[in-house]
Formats: structure tokens, sequence, C-alpha cells
């Protein structure tokens, strides 16, 4: 009895040369459509699904193989006698080989102006079910759906290597492909934010050195359509591949930078900014961000909204930094940075987090899925609770403080002034150490004399006021919302600070 393959696929890259193999093995082809006409065009004697079933293509090629003939013929277990003797009552062959690729729907939704009625036609029907039936019955049937196994089967096939293992291999990807493909399709039809089920799916992009340490396995995987604005969608220029840590730091260099529509660079390191400096330039701005804390920056991440010229590029080239990514590099900007092999180059189509971006975390057993933290208060935002005014100059630097202190570890306190952070104090247990820790980065630095202090939640008590105010802090800005909120009010106008509400917290754990 002849062996039959039965080949339909949307991407028909290397498919006549597939087919071709095949047959010079002693298998019968079966297509369908578009796949049977390029293998015939091709010199491949293929016989049309139609003539098996005996049944024609129908409702414009939305049907073509959903018929007991293929089916049955996929799903019989050759050691079932039973199976077999149904099919040879019903005159029906078994098929060996299924290879089959799927209508291109995320290739669809990505085009401009596509409709909903465009999309919806691309969901495939057909393809996954007799992927599915193959991969259920892997130890009779071969099921390829990746142009990538064309190759390694006929090798495997010559050398007598088409065992139990590699079938299983082949089915397990069949089934991670129709997940995905079915993820895709759930979260383009869903519209709730966050429905019952949970179906997310992700492409590797590549198997990592390692993961957060040497002794932890890793690999990187994005979305299969990232968003603009993403890690996903950067471009390494130069330098050695990227680490677990670097990607990690380099998508919170991202997100922060992102609050930014002046001329701004971003130090970051372990995922807090160690610097950040606005300007009406970049060189000002780097000079800015570097002079925040020049000890810490040592090894950091940099991010810059602005094309990088040559007199910043010279900056950042005399440091030992891990990554720059920016929008562009000038080329001599480029060339001298370039000099250091190791060095990460990345650029990046700079823009804003889409205000739908959903973030997700692990937990054992299960995830936590939330709303990005994309809320930027401004000085309108603002509402006075002390005696003392703000300044407008103080406003300005308590709107850039509380920027800032969105992005850094809880128990978050910043100290800086409108353009430049000075002293950041993150992760502490508590908020009065790290008010501590920022303030004595902040104390001998240019520039005190104007500084505020922000932080991302609200003072349990009134000791982080009186600390502030001793150490010569004369405006603060915090959410408010504690039970002692007046304690922490009554200290401001003890000492003659501005204290400023904004409503909003913004812990990050």
């Amino acid at each position: 009895m002849a062996k039959l393959a039965l080949l339909s696929v949307s991407d028909k890259t290397g498919i006549v040369e597939f087919g071709s193999e095949l047959t010079k093995r002693g298998y019968e082809i079966i297509s369908t459509g578009g796949t049977l006409k390029t293998l015939v065009d091709g010199g491949v004697k293929a016989t049309a699904v139609e003539d098996v079933t005996g049944f024609p293509e129908m409702l414009d090629g939305r049907v073509k193989t959903l018929h007991p003939r293929i089916h049955a013929g996929i799903l019989a277990k050759r050691d079932n006698p039973q199976h077999m003797a149904k099919l040879k009552e019903n005159g029906i062959e078994p098929i060996d080989l299924i290879c089959v690729n799927l209508y291109p729907f995320k290739e669809t939704i990505q085009k401009d102006g596509v409709t909903d009625a465009e999309a919806i036609e691309q969901i495939d029907i057909g393809g996954p079910s007799m992927l599915r039936a193959a991969a259920k019955n892997f130890q009779d049937v071969v099921v390829i759906t990746d142009q990538a196994d064309y190759s390694e089967f006929l090798k495997r096939y010559d050398e007598q290597q088409v065992d139990r293992g590699y079938r299983r291999h082949l089915a397990a990807k069949v089934f991670r492909q129709t997940a995905a493909y079915d993820a895709l399709i759930a979260k383009y039809m869903t519209e709730e934010p966050f429905p019952e089920k949970l179906t997310v799916t992700y492409e590797k992009v590549e198997n990592m050195r390692y993961g957060e340490n040497s002794h932890q396995a890793a690999a990187y995987y994005k979305e299969p359509i990232p968003a603009a604005y993403s890690l996903a969608n950067a471009t390494q220029l130069h330098g050695k591949a990227l680490s677990y840590n670097n990607l990690r730091d380099a998508d919170a260099a991202l997100r922060i930078i992102a609050d930014f529509d002046q001329p701004a660079v971003v130090a970051l390191k372990h995922m807090n900014p160690c610097g950040i400096g606005v300007s009406d330039n970049l060189l000002s701005a780097w000079n800015l961000a570097y002079e925040s804390d020049p000890i810490s920056i040592f090894g950091g991440i940099i991010a810059l909204n602005r094309k990088v010229d040559l007199a910043t590029a010279e900056k950042m080239h005399a440091l030992f930094l891990e990554i720059i990514i920016a929008p562009a590099f000038d080329d001599d900007a480029y060339a001298v940075l370039a000099k250091k092999k190791n060095l990460r180059i990345m650029t990046l189509d700079f823009g804003k987090l889409n205000p739908n971006q959903k973030d997700m975390v692990t937990v054992l057993g299960g995830a936590l899925y939330q709303d990005a933290d994309t809320v930027h208060e401004t000085a309108a935002d603002f509402k006075v609770v002390s005696k003392a005014q703000p300044t407008d100059a103080q406003l300005k630097a308590l709107a850039f403080g509380q920027t800032v202190v969105k992005h850094v570890k809880s128990n978050a306190i910043v100290v800086t002034t409108a353009n430049q952070t000075l002293g950041v104090g993150a992760g502490q247990m508590n908020r009065i150490d790290s008010l501590k820790i920022a303030v004595d980065k902040a104390e001998e630095k240019k520039g005190y004399d104007d500084a505020i202090v922000a932080s991302d939640a609200f003072f349990p008590m009134d000791d982080c006021v009186e600390y502030a105010a001793k150490h010569g802090i004369k405006a603060i800005v915090e959410p408010g919302g504690s039970i002692k909120d007046q304690d922490s009010i009554d200290k401001a106008n003890e000492y003659g600070i501005a204290l400023v509400f904004t409503g909003v917290r913004h812990f990050k754990h």
C-alpha cells in the first residue's frame, strides 16, 4: 500500500521541493487549492482532495478537508483492527503524513486598515483540525507545520530515524503552534480587559547564556505583535549579546524615559534610575544625569530620547557602560562608541507607552495581570495642603520629582531639582530610611538649595517631613491618604515647608 501525504500550506516556500522529495521516497501526494496548483506547476504529481472526498471545495474554500475520508484516514490507529476494518469497509486510505501551515492571521491583522471581516476570514479551521488530528495520532502519522522541519524529516527518513520520540516532538510543536494561533485570535476577539481565561503567547527570540544568575537557564521571548514602543522592536547595532539582566534594565529605562518630552537622559542600575537629567539639549541632559550619581552610573544602562551627537558620545565613551539605547546615532558618534567591542548600542523609534499596556508577573502557581502605570501627574493635578505655597520653580521641581519617583522601587524617595535627580532612595523596608539615603546622596550636590522631595506613597507619620525640613528641604510632594496626614501637614506648617498631595500612589514592587 502506498504511503499517503496530505500537503496544504498557506506559506508555500519550499513546498515544491519537499513534495518532490516525498514522491521520490514513495509517497503519493494529496493536496488542496493553491497548494495543489503550486505542486503541479512545479512538476509534482498530486491528487486533489476533492477527488478523495468525492465533494468539491465549497463556501469559498472554507470547507475542503473537513470530511471523514480525510479525518478518518488521519485518526485511525494502525494497531487497532477495528479502526483498520472500518477504513477498509468505507474505502478510506490511511494518511501517513500531514504537512500544513495555517492561514496568515497574524500577518493580516498587522496590515493598515484591515477590516474585522478580513481578519476573521483568515481564521483557519481545516488546518488546525488536521494538525490536531495528526498530532493526536502521532504514533502513526508524521505531522509537520514548520518549514524548518522539511529537511530534518527527510534526513531522518533516509536514516530510518523517524521514531516515536521524533514523532512526539513534531506533535508537541503542532500543539504549541495551534495554541499560539488560537491565543492570538482570542486576544484579537476579546474586548474585556480581564477575561475569565488569560491566553497569552510569546515567540522565542533566543536562548540566553544564563538567567538572573549563572546557574539559572533562561530564554528571551517576545509578543507576536509587540507594541511599537517596546524593547522587542529595538535593534542592536553593536556589542555582545544582551543578558537577562540587561534586557530587564533596558526595559525599565525605556519605561522611564517615555515620560519625558524634553531632551532627556536616564542612567539606570538594577532597574532603578541612578541619574536623570532633562534640558534643552542632549549634552546638557547627559551632564545632569551623570552628575546625579557619578559612582552608580558605572556599568549602567543609558537611555537617551534624542539622536546621539559626537559630544555626548565622547562623554559616554569615557565610562564603562553596559547599554546605550537611543533613537539614532550620528555617524561620528557611533564610530566613537563602537570602539568598545562589548558595549551594546541599540536603536528604537522612541514614543510613549500604550495607554492600554498591561503588565504581567508570575507568582508560584499563577500570574498577576494589571494595567501598566501610565498615569502621569503634572502641577495642575497637585493640591497644596500646607500654609506655605510652592513657588513656580518649586512646582516645576515637584512635577519632575513626581515623574521620577514612580519609576523607583518602593519604598521610594527622590530628591530632585526641576531638571535633575540629586538623590534616590529605593526599595527600603521603611520610608524614613529611603529618605535618609536620598538626602545623604543629594546634600553635597550643586543645586541642593533648590531641591524638593518626592515620595511614591504617603508618609505614615511626620518623621519624614521633619527629617527633610532639618536637612534644608522646602517643598515635598506625596500622594496623601494616610490616617496621619494631618500630622505631616502640621509638621510642614511648623517648618514652613510647602506640602503638596497628588492623590495618586505609585508603588513599584
